[in-house]
């Protein structure tokens, strides 16, 4: 199997292909006048808070406030390695000191935690604190693990449900106005709202997240080995300069050696040192903490053992890119790195410029005549199935299972390709058996599984309908590359009289 990655750097812009046995996989673009937030950590003031949504507006420094969920700035208390660290961990002790608050007793749910070592769930366990796609599993008995499971799959920060509701009117109000709180991004500001903001802070590494607040180590659900999983976790657990905090433990890790894992670990602990230290320094609104570029985010996330190359057409970035992957991978990986100084444009010389321009398409045509249809609305997001030009001798109901089973999978590349989170639908053709629909929904989860983003899936329902949902943490591709129209103000039709 090839893997290449191609980096395309233009005017105020940098492209992102990733290219699968020379087929368009995933793509990404940065640009300048549209820089995400995402990831970057501030020290805010709170504006204003609104018990009936549970939530409050912090001044980061930006053109809109951010929104913050109440139960997102109350900290659980969880036991670390061996036992329970005081009633807080040394990160929460001081911003404690720096918020000027007291520290809170430990929770109910955090004194019922087992004391056998072994890495417990915990109550309101923040996704935000993961990178996205790495989930962390606990070895809990399977009962125990259901519950998290909406939280790990639907969307960024608690999904869907969870933190929406009023605050309890037996809970007191964690916060106040005017006071200053240390917060990161999960959502970039989005249409009229601002960013989405969590008060359970994260620095993702290229083998380790680390989580400055949470004494937990997580392993990634993918790696599934009880072997593996126990061999990281005693790797994390010698971590003796790490004096508060957790782990995530990313699925990259599988099969890296002690030193590797322990350096990167290092490598982010000392980052949070950094952002400690920035944080007392400065007054809010202020930005303690930003994110890297795309180019750095490449090589973070994607040089992996089964990367065959990376392609670059600026000199002046791919010296950049070369001195990223010199400090996270070591000399032996520059082997991979490549300027691409050709007449064509790098899309073009490894022909996936025209599957680029096929991602802003409304229909996406398959091999055997079908097609699919997709229309993005702001609520949700409609993927239609139909048969088009596909013929066979096949009965109706085969029919229609070769065309689901041939779409499931391009519906999952083009849900990747294009960004599109939220709700969606999806509108396979009707199938009146119940293996075929099991089976395309296999497929379909199969295809999900390549996705860095959280998806949650339901069953087919009697109509042919697939619901499920897909994290949004930014714009989607096509609003970051198309205005709306200024006639017909995205309606797609101009009035004739």
């Amino acid at each position: 199997m090839s893997r290449e990655i191609l980096i395309h750097v233009g005017d105020g812009e940098r492209r992102v292909a990733i290219v699968e046995n020379k087929r368009l996989d995933d793509y990404y673009i940065e640009l300048d006048r549209h820089r995400s937030t995402l990831g970057n950590i501030y020290k805010g003031k709170v504006e204003s808070i609104l018990p009936s949504i549970n939530g409050a507006f912090v001044n980061i420094g930006q053109e809109k406030n951010g929104f913050l969920y109440l139960t997102d700035a109350d900290h659980p208390y969880v036991r670390d390695f061996d036992n329970l660290n005081g009633p807080g961990t040394a990160a929460q002790s001081f911003f404690d000191r720096l918020l000027n608050r007291k520290p809170a007793a430990p929770s109910a749910a955090a004194e019922a935690l087992p004391l056998n070592g072994q890495d417990a769930p915990k109550p309101d366990a923040p996704a935000a604190t993961q990178v996205a796609g790495e989930q962390p599993r606990t070895d809990a008995p399977r009962d125990q693990q259901q519950g998290g499971r909406e939280q790990q799959h639907g969307g960024r920060g608690r999904g869907r449900s969870g933190r929406g509701g009023p605050q309890k009117k037996d809970r007191p109000i964690p916060l106040k106005t005017g006071q200053e709180v240390l917060v990161q991004v999960e959502k970039d500001p989005f249409g009229t709202k601002g960013a989405r903001l969590t008060t359970h802070l994260s620095i993702p590494g290229r083998f380790v997240v680390y989580m400055p607040y949470d004494k937990h180590i997580g392993v990634s659900q993918k790696i599934e080995s009880p072997e593996e999983r126990q061999r990281l976790r005693d790797i994390i657990r010698a971590c003796d300069f790490v004096k508060d905090g957790g782990f995530i433990v990313r699925t990259v890790s599988q099969g890296q050696d002690k030193e590797e894992l322990l350096n990167d670990a290092r490598f982010v602990y000392d980052k949070w040192q950094k952002v400690v230290k920035l944080a007392k320094e400065k007054k809010a609104p202020a930005i303690i903490y930003q994110e890297g570029d795309i180019i750095w985010k490449v090589v973070r996330d994607f040089f992996r053992k089964e990367l065959t190359a990376v392609h670059i057409d600026s000199k002046e970035e791919h010296e950049k890119l070369s001195k990223y992957v010199d400090a996270l991978v070591g000399k032996a990986g520059l082997k991979k790195v490549h300027y691409y100084g050709g007449e064509q444009s790098i899309f073009e010389a490894h022909k996936v410029s025209a599957e680029l321009e096929r991602i802003y398409d409304q229909k996406v045509f398959l091999k055997t005549g079908a097609y699919i249809v997709i229309e993005p609305t702001e609520g949700v997001t409609v993927i239609d199935v139909n048969s088009g030009r596909y013929k066979t001798s096949a009965s109706p109901e085969d029919a229609a299972f070769n065309v689901n089973i041939e779409a499931a999978p391009e519906i999952a590349r083009q849900l990747r390709l294009r960004d599109l989170g939220g709700i969606i639908v999806i509108d396979f053709i009707d199938m009146s058996r119940e293996d075929h629909k099991r089976k395309v929904l296999d497929v379909l989860k199969g295809e999900l599984t390549k996705d860095l983003a959280k998806t949650e899936v339901n069953k087919i329902s009697s109509l042919g309908l697939v619901e499920m949902t897909r994290e949004r943490a930014g714009k989607t591709i096509e609003s970051l590359k198309f205005a709306e129209c200024p006639y017909c103000h995205g309606r797609g039709r101009v009035r004739i009289d």
